[in-house]
């Protein structure tokens, strides 16, 4: 079995494959102060939890955006695993060609994130990742990934708000409903919900052009989203095609497969 970690900068998504199937997966929040044993301590008490045997993993990969969590899972991989595990980083096969102008500054979480969804969508394509921040990245029919935008995310947004300001409160992330609000958390969560909205649809809209421009207009562009809110900004849009919420997991698996020899 597979074991892969996606380690963003606020959470850890961590996977486990049995051949093409994904037979479980968690999230936990990204800790750069745990140790290597206490994540080996923690991945034993969710596979001891769900009925699964740490003895049956045959290989690990690990993407991260977080370089100071990687040596600890390295680590964690040789001490509690016995394996070395496979890092996405420059110099792994991943059957992209990236047009980035510096490859090396491209987040391996996009490219993993590409790499899936052009796996199972086809190009031309744009992926949204709704994370700590919110990345769009555009791939090309020929697997060409050409680039994208970042912008800051939803918590992110609502954490400035709340801190920049003397009256403002924090509030939670949901829908309100309605954009003419009357107490000022719904005010709040209406101008992060909806104004994220807005983002995604109008940058998507400009992405579309850029990418018929470049493939061509006879090519139809797939719009994928991912992340933990993607679910609750496509309630909102119609721009989005899928929404896939495992997509990194995913793409890891297929990067093993590409790697593993």
């Amino acid at each position: 079995m597979l074991l892969g970690f996606d380690v963003g900068n606020s959470n850890t998504v961590i996977g486990v494959f049995d051949g093409e199937n994904m037979i479980d997966n968690w999230r936990i929040e990204t800790d750069m102060n745990k140790s290597a044993d206490e994540y080996g301590m923690l991945l034993n008490q969710l596979f001891t939890y769900d009925g699964l045997s740490m003895k049956d993993i045959d290989d690990m990969i690990i993407s991260t955006v977080v370089p100071s969590v990687l040596f600890t899972l390295q680590h964690m991989a040789t001490k509690y695993f016995g394996k070395k595990a496979i890092v996405v980083e420059t110099g792994v096969k991943t059957g992209l060609v990236v047009k980035y102008d510096n490859p090396k500054q491209v987040g391996a979480d996009r490219i993993v994130n590409a790499v899936a969804a052009f796996e199972k969508y086809g190009g031309p394509l744009i992926i949204i990742d709704f994370g700590t921040a919110t990345t769009f990245c555009a791939v090309s029919h020929k697997a060409e990934y050409l680039g994208g935008t970042i912008a800051p995310g939803l918590k992110i947004s609502s954490e400035a708000l709340f801190e920049k300001t003397s009256k403002l409160p924090k509030v939670e992330i949901e829908d309100p409903g309605h954009v003419i609000c009357k107490n000022t958390a719904e005010s709040m969560q209406s101008g992060l919900v909806y104004g994220h909205m807005g983002m995604c649809d109008y940058l998507v809209s400009k992405m579309k052009e850029e990418l018929a421009a470049y493939c061509g207009k006879d090519k139809k562009v797939t719009v994928v989203a991912t992340g933990g809110i993607s679910t609750m900004i496509d309630s909102g849009l119609d721009c989005i095609d899928y929404v896939d919420k495992l997509l990194t997991l995913e793409g890891l698996r297929i990067i093993y497969e590409k790697n593993k020899k």
